[in-house]
């Protein structure tokens, strides 16, 4: 993961704070074709009083071709390049690419005074799948990933490149059993991996399509403050 290359730019982002010094962060990465304002109103629902003085950061995606929307140009971690489940559908070098880009913003919390240890990935579809890969990869440790509506990608090679540090890491992942975007069952077999792989995660399921519902959003509050505090 962190080979020597140049520091990639930072990524703008959507910021919440509450607290005028911040002693943990939540890097949250939206889906494919969202921005960064996309869970600002899900942060609103929680509640703050449960939390220590936490930064919610949001960063923007940038804009590519994705393949299976007839190259459209929009905000994607990575392409697309096949609508076929049964076979790799991301593209290695965007993964990689982005992965780059949230290290980069985990570096720019521990120059604010966050350490790594207090630091969540979180992510939505396309950014809960960034959430994974990085957090699973990255050389220390770090709080917990959530990962939502998502699934493990390019998880041939995580074997080879999984970190020893993050071998214990708390994972939330959550499916809806009527997701028409990322099947409920392929979701599993990238949860069933991982804990075969013998990574702590929390499985959690509920009614609903590729989208999140407020039994969730009181799941996902009770396990951040779970991490956190």
């Amino acid at each position: 993961m962190n080979n020597p290359q140049t520091t990639p730019a930072l990524l703008p982002c959507v910021e919440v704070e509450w607290a005028e010094t911040s002693t943990h962060a939540v890097i949250w990465m939206h889906g494919l074709g969202a921005d960064g304002h996309d869970f600002e109103p899900v942060v609103r629902e929680f509640d703050k009083r449960k939390f220590p003085a936490v930064r919610f950061v949001f960063p923007h995606a940038p804009t590519r071709p994705v393949t299976i929307n007839n190259g459209y140009a929009m905000p994607a971690w990575y392409d697309l390049v096949s609508l076929d489940f049964n076979q790799r559908r991301e593209d290695p070098a965007g993964v990689a690419e982005s992965a780059r880009q949230i290290e980069a913003l985990i570096a720019r919390e521990n120059a604010r005074g966050i350490p790594d240890e207090k630091i969540v990935l979180a992510g939505f579809s396309q950014g809960g799948a960034i959430a994974l890969y990085t957090a699973l990869r990255h050389r220390k440790t770090l709080a917990g990933i959530l990962a939502l509506s998502t699934y493990l990608p390019l998880a041939d090679t995580l074997a080879a490149e999984a970190s020893d540090a993050n071998r214990e890491i708390p994972i939330f992942m959550a499916h809806g059993h009527d997701d028409g975007v990322i099947p409920y069952g392929f979701a599993q077999q990238s949860a069933e991996f991982m804990q075969d792989q013998g990574y702590a995660l929390e499985w959690h399921d509920y009614p609903m399509e590729h989208t999140l519902t407020m039994d969730e959003i009181r799941d996902i509050e009770t396990w951040l403050v779970g991490v956190l505090v």
